[in-house]
């Protein structure tokens, strides 16, 4: 496994953690179930582009949280700093990871077709 594989899934793993501890107990508007399904640090460490999944009860909702998150990068980066402890820690930002939602959309399209089928 290469250094930047193992960077990535610590990366996600301490994010993760932040988004459901420090970050929670700062922001206390941030709603919804946030997963961090992707960290992709840059071979050089200067930066890395974090992919979130929010489920959330409504589209602002979703829109909300991932304004809140963006917001506090740098905040994220400290906490990640400190549990880390590594010379130098990437500047985060952060994407929404569509893949779910594309996921859903072609199930639903297959149980159409599907169901047009048996008719």
């Amino acid at each position: 496994m290469k250094r930047t594989e193992r960077l990535d899934s610590e990366y996600r793993k301490e994010i993760s953690a932040i988004l459901s501890g420090a970050l929670k107990n700062k922001e206390p508007a941030l709603k919804g179930i946030v997963s961090v399904t992707e960290a992709d640090v840059a071979p050089d460490l200067k930066t890395a582009k974090i992919y979130l999944s929010v489920f959330a009860t409504s589209p602002e909702e979703k829109e909300n949280t991932l304004a809140i998150i963006r917001e506090n990068a740098g905040f994220i980066r400290r906490e990640l700093s400190q549990a880390m402890r590594m010379r130098t820690v990437p500047a985060l930002t952060f994407l929404e990871d569509k893949s779910m939602e594309y996921g859903q959309k072609m199930d639903d399209i297959f149980s159409k077709l599907h169901k047009d089928n048996d008719q």
